[in-house]
């Protein structure tokens, strides 16, 4: 099908959008996005504390859309290797002084259960006490290996977010559920988990297990 790239580019300028994607994601091909999302966010005149954050949330978000999806299958890669391949949409942009991020993939009734509880809950936190929520999900993880996280990567992106997480579900037939995520960074952001100030964090193929996770 043809498209009017022009037209669909000024769609994306009007809505103030700078990066979008959609389509399969997968653990080896992230490093490829991220270093992408780096660069873009080191292209905007905002504060740096501010573009870590989104980087972060973005982290997360593959993680998230990686770990719920109900969207996978498997693919043998070159290496004759076993790849589980999700799907999933992205998008980032930038208004003003605030970044907006936007996810979106399909999840099972008993996931959205499970975010909607999530997420619910942590909109009720104020930011002291998401930092004490953060403290108390990883002395639980530190005692309990076996937990994956305990729910941690969705406490990061709460503090990390200027507004409460907003989201959305919408059935999609008897079983299934479409899963939106809306946040913002606004220019002067500042709650974050305690990182180097100087770097991103760490974006390799390693910080986004196919199984397991950390959300």
């Amino acid at each position: 099908m043809k498209m009017d790239i022009e037209q669909y580019n000024e769609m994306l300028n009007k809505n103030n959008i700078g990066v979008i994607y959609s389509g399969p994601i997968w653990s080896d091909g992230i490093d490829g996005m991220a270093e992408i999302m780096k660069k873009r966010l080191e292209f905007d005149d905002m504060p740096y504390t501010a573009s870590k954050s989104v980087f972060s949330i973005f982290v997360e978000q593959i993680n998230n859309m990686m770990m719920y999806s109900a969207e996978k299958e498997k693919k043998i890669n070159a290496e004759r290797c076993e790849t589980e391949i999700v799907k999933g949409v992205f998008i980032l942009g930038l208004q003003e002084d605030t970044y907006f991020i936007q996810t979106g993939n399909l999840v099972t009734n008993s996931n959205a259960e499970i975010l909607k509880k999530r997420i619910d809950h942590l909109n009720s936190l104020d930011k002291k006490q998401l930092r004490q929520y953060h403290k108390e999900r990883m002395n639980a993880e530190n005692d309990n290996p076996e937990s994956h996280g305990a729910g941690i990567g969705l406490i990061e992106v709460a503090r990390r977010s200027t507004s409460p997480i907003e989201y959305s579900l919408n059935p999609r037939g008897d079983k299934m559920q479409y899963f939106t995520m809306y946040l913002t960074v606004t220019h002067n952001a500042t709650e974050f988990p305690a990182h180097n100030a100087t770097e991103f964090p760490a974006h390799n193929a390693t910080e986004f297990p196919v199984q397991g996770g950390k959300l």
